[in-house]
């Protein structure tokens, strides 16, 4: 089953197994809201995350409507504008070794099912910006952190709840897809939603039904075997 699907299956009826292997980065929404009860029981799953200390460092903001068309369109204005206000740094071409050869793999990848030639530079500012449209899902959930020392492990923290709320999206039948991109706006985010300027962003996760007819949603990445990644000591 591929995404856009999923919301044929009853919710609570997949395995973790499923779950875990059904999950995908979704690149194309249905405009069909997610219902308010779904999307509290979502957050609730996404409560039960480790954290540190049991700091439970998420502070969470649902986005959607009126307010997630004004965010759109500051996010691509200020892109524009090359105007970035991102709370941590973060430079692709750090990259090195097989890091690099799966970045260029997603790129190479996705601007292809969009059918957007390499030379085409108009066209991959399009795929690009649909990114600060939220690849037109419905909702968006950012999960706003606070500052503690080097931020280490309090990002960690903000890592396993995301992870836990894409899980759920799955579970019940939803889809999702994590975008480190929007950090690069934090400040004009914190702006809108006026969110205190204390509180760091790492990413946002946009959410909805997959459109199982988007171009996006047309290939799915695959994994390295373990022995690629794993040592076993005894």
């Amino acid at each position: 089953m591929e995404i856009g699907t999923l919301e044929q299956k009853h919710p609570g009826t997949y395995t973790f197994n499923e779950v875990l292997r059904l999950r995908k980065s979704c690149r194309g929404f249905l405009e069909t809201p997610v219902p308010d009860d779904m999307i509290t029981s979502v957050l609730e799953d996404a409560q039960l995350a480790p954290s540190n200390c049991n700091t439970q460092p998420w502070e969470t903001h649902i986005v959607s409507g009126d307010k997630l068309k004004e965010l759109s369109e500051a996010i691509l204005r200020v892109n524009k504008a090359e105007r970035f206000t991102p709370d941590f740094s973060f430079d692709t071409d750090e990259y090195h070794d097989r890091y690099k050869e799966r970045y260029f793999n997603l790129g190479k990848t996705m601007y292809e099912a969009f059918d957007v030639k390499r030379d085409d530079k108009e066209g991959r500012k399009e795929v690009s910006d649909l990114n600060y449209k939220f690849f037109n899902a419905p909702h968006l959930a950012i999960p706003f952190m606070p500052s503690f020392g080097d931020n280490v492990r309090v990002g960690g923290d903000i890592g396993m709840y995301g992870q836990t709320f894409l899980l759920s999206l799955t579970a019940h039948g939803l889809a999702g897809i994590p975008q480190t991109a929007l950090g690069f706006f934090a400040g004009t985010i914190k702006e809108i939603l006026n969110v205190p300027s204390e509180f760091k962003m790492l990413f946002g996760i946009s959410f909805g039904y997959g459109d199982p007819n988007a171009a996006g949603n047309s290939f799915k990445l695959g994994r390295d075997p373990i022995s690629n990644n794993v040592t076993f000591h005894q």
